[in-house]
């Protein structure tokens, strides 16, 4: 595992942490906590498709 990959995994876990704790600090409903899990996951998806496509043109 290079520096490179750690820093991509820890910069991951963050990101992951971060959007955990603010849906559990939140105290909503269940299905509306599932609801928002999976509009970060979208959020999540859609850079990584975006930053993926920029990368192909470059």
């Amino acid at each position: 595992m290079t520096g490179d990959t750690t820093v991509q995994i820890l910069w991951f876990a963050g990101a992951f942490a971060l959007v955990l704790s603010s849906l559990l600090a939140r105290r909503l409903p269940m299905a509306d906590w599932v609801k928002m899990a999976l509009a970060w996951v979208a959020i999540f998806g859609l850079v990584f498709l975006v930053i993926r496509a920029w990368q192909a043109v470059t």
